[in-house]
């Protein structure tokens, strides 16, 4: 199997050096730049599989960034920041992120972290190729689309592991802390309120209402359940 393709953005050359120079013993495939208008260059260029993205660039916000480069393939990210306002972390995921690291880190927990997003690009087996349709809702796993009133649905990459994997146990209620170890593959330190704002997300492009979700409901004081008034069709992929 091929290594993965990372590529690092951050205008701090020790830090640059430091992720990849140690991203490389790992034996990952390892571009990086200084600015925003080198990182998009090169994103066209290497297209990576992870790309770990500083906040504050001399050209332009990482948070744009990471949503400019989602919209073109749906890219897995991984924020880096010195910031620890819990708003900034909110933003990030509300932009795609996958993943935010505050410096300074350990070397250790930055690999934890990619190999926790990378592992979530995994062969899509044969009993994974099923669409999965509740009425006007129709999720793909092998493109990664959604669908809704026959409407594309722009989901980031985790957005759409969430619902895949909610959507996947109808009627089935999870604690945060459950999805955060189903999704994120991981256990994950930090506030947990970082599932609220991929929830939020996501009703916004698929229910109605999303003051009143049909689709996704809160269970009050345990998680969040996937609803639907008829039973999944599924449907194998040829």
């Amino acid at each position: 199997m091929a290594a993965a393709k990372i590529l690092v953005v951050d205008d701090d050359p020790a830090v640059r050096n430091l992720i990849q120079r140690f991203l490389i013993r790992q034996n990952y495939q390892v571009e990086a730049a200084e600015d925003g208008k080198a990182a998009l260059v090169l994103f066209e260029q290497f297209n990576p599989d992870l790309v770990i993205l500083d906040v504050n660039l001399p050209d332009a916000i990482g948070f744009n960034l990471c949503q400019e480069m989602q919209s073109r393939n749906g890219v897995f990210v991984l924020m880096l920041t010195s910031r620890t306002d819990e708003s900034d972390k909110i933003r990030g995921f509300s932009k795609g992120a996958d993943d935010y690291l505050t410096k300074p880190f350990g070397l250790g927990e930055l690999e934890v972290r990619v190999a926790a997003i990378l592992r979530r690009q995994r062969v899509v087996t044969t009993p994974e190729q099923k669409r999965l349709i509740f009425e006007k809702l129709i999720i793909d796993p092998v493109r990664r689309e959604v669908s809704f009133n026959n409407q594309p649905v722009p989901l980031t990459a985790l957005e759409f592991d969430l619902l895949h994997f909610l959507a996947s146990h109808p009627g089935r209620v999870w604690r945060r802390s459950e999805l955060i170890q189903e999704v994120w593959d991981y256990e994950y330190v930090g506030d947990q309120r970082v599932v609220d704002v991929h929830i939020g997300q996501i009703r916004k492009k698929i229910e109605i209402d999303a003051g009143q979700p049909a689709l996704i409901q809160t269970v009050r004081g345990v998680g969040y359940k996937f609803e639907c008034p008829t039973q999944p069709q599924q449907e194998v992929k040829s």
